[in-house]
């Protein structure tokens, strides 16, 4: 079941591409990240170009995170306020994102750099991710050890311009919530991703966030977040293909409902670990890619009379 995509031009199986939006919204729901550091490798090994696979999954990440905050609001587990904040820190880092993708794109460096950018932040998160859940688990099952403080503060904590988040039990700064959700902004209009990967574990390590409200929240401000991604990509730079979107947008709505009734049967540790073996796996695939032997070789003959 072929269907033709106008913008990437060029024609992909449907069941294939709404497999892939099932998988990456399963993902999302279980796990609180938006799914964009799989969509985006996974478009690229089906052949779509980089430009076009970060600006077009952008939109399905609206629709998996919006089925997945649904899920997540029903049981209580957003902390809107911190949310809100994160998210004013996050328009300002997509709108510079999106400013630096145009760059690289006119100077015709924008697929290398996706890919770079991949390989170095996967590699780098997933690695770490996996040294400490692999940790967390060791600790959990070790009969004598002991139990940490509830909240462990760090110097970022006493920045100014404090805020009293009460659903998370709170009392930080409001720029370290705005910092991470800047952060998340431009990794959304560069590598086409949620920033779940990376906002995930800096709620956890450096906000010390509840683990039950992370994902929820997290989604919360990818939902936002990815929208201003995908309205500026398409206004911009001319890289969202509408039938591609409608594909992954079918399949990620569906995937995140069974998503996040997975992930709550898993453990804090338990979930982090699949999630970094998940990051790391892409990354190796990314880098391989890099190094290995294309498949079709280009070479240019010049006659000389």
């Amino acid at each position: 079941m072929q269907v033709y995509l106008p913008i990437a031009e060029m024609s992909v199986n449907a069941l294939l591409v709404l497999g892939m939006g099932w998988l990456v919204g399963f993902l999302s729901g279980m796990f609180g990240v938006g799914g964009g550091f799989l969509m985006t490798p996974l478009l690229i090994f089906i052949g779509v170009p980089p430009a076009i696979a970060v600006g077009t999954q952008a939109n399905q990440l609206v629709a998996a995170s919006v089925s997945g905050v649904l899920a997540h609001w029903r049981r209580g587990n957003v902390d809107v306020k911190l949310g809100v904040v994160m998210l004013g820190g996050g328009v300002v880092g997509t709108a510079v994102g999106v400013w630096v993708f145009g760059i690289l794109q006119r100077l015709g460096q924008i697929d290398i750099a996706i890919t770079l950018s991949y390989v170095f932040f996967l590699g780098t998160i997933g690695g770490m991710m996996l040294v400490e859940s692999s940790r967390a688990i060791l600790r959990r099952r070790a009969p004598t050890a002991r139990r940490g403080k509830l909240h462990r503060h760090i110097w970022l904590h006493g920045l100014p311009f404090k805020m009293r988040f009460q659903r998370s039990k709170l009392y930080i700064s409001a720029l370290l919530p705005a910092g991470i959700g800047a952060v998340g902004g431009m990794l959304v209009a560069i590598m086409g991703i949620g920033g779940g990967f990376l906002l995930v574990p800096a709620m956890i390590y450096l906000l010390n966030m509840p683990a039950g409200l992370v994902a929820g929240t997290s989604l919360f401000q990818i939902i936002f977040t990815t929208a201003a991604a995908t309205l500026l990509q398409a206004a911009t730079n001319q890289t969202v293909d509408a039938m591609l979107a409608l594909l992954l947008l079918i399949g990620g709505v569906i995937g995140a409902q069974f998503g996040t009734r997975a992930g709550t049967r898993l453990r804090g540790e338990t979930a982090r670990m699949a999630l970094s073996m998940i990051v790391v796996a892409v990354a190796l695939k990314l880098a391989w890619d890099l190094f290995s032997r294309p498949d079709d070789l280009y070479t240019l003959t010049m006659g000389l009379r």
